[in-house]
């Protein structure tokens, strides 16, 4: 009889440690699904992860001058296929290259962030943020703030550069000690 209450006691307490495991993993799921980090599987309608600033992009001086960065402190391209303010990056594009996202409502202006701040609706009903009527995208290639690892990079059929706080590409060369080559791999 005491073994059994030992087994019984043992099962209750297994019990009671993944119930209080699944709940601690349920409460973290939910309290990721209110943000989007930027990545392209964020829900339509999201709201971006806030920068240190409070700004979804702003201006920040770097060795290419003055570009734009995410909340994050990413550098952020345009690609030069995107017309009409239309978004041509999807698929696999999309997973190298992912949009920042509009927060709604949409800011008339954002600090430093002299263009036009806009919206495109993306092909899966995402928001996608424009400035001066260009999507504006991150670059999985840049592992830290700051890098400009995407600049030039030429993929997906057009080249991408970095972001004027006027929403113009910047079209000087990539600084000593970015990536050149494509830093993706080959076949993509």
């Amino acid at each position: 009889m005491s073994t059994s209450r030992t087994s019984d006691r043992i099962h209750r307490r297994r019990q009671v440690a993944l119930t209080s495991l699944a709940a601690a993993a349920l409460t973290l799921t939910a309290a990721g699904c209110g943000n989007d980090s930027g990545s392209p599987a964020g829900a339509a309608g999201s709201v971006p992860v806030p920068t240190a600033t409070g700004s979804t992009v702003s201006a920040q001086a770097t060795a290419l001058g003055t570009i734009l960065v995410d909340g994050q402190g990413r550098t952020v391209y345009e690609f030069a296929n995107d017309k009409n303010s239309m978004s041509t990056c999807a698929a696999g594009c999309a997973a190298n290259w992912p949009y920042v996202p509009a927060p709604a409502p949409l800011p008339k202006s954002l600090p430093g962030v002299t263009g036009t701040l806009g919206m495109a609706t993306r092909a899966d009903g995402n928001r996608q943020l424009t400035v001066a009527g260009h999507p504006v995208y991150t670059f999985v290639g840049d592992s830290t703030p700051g890098q400009t690892n995407g600049q030039g990079v030429n993929l997906n059929g057009g080249v991408w550069t970095v972001v004027s706080p006027a929403g113009a590409p910047v079209t000087n060369p990539s600084p000593a000690g970015s990536m050149t080559q494509n830093p993706i791999g080959p076949g993509y």
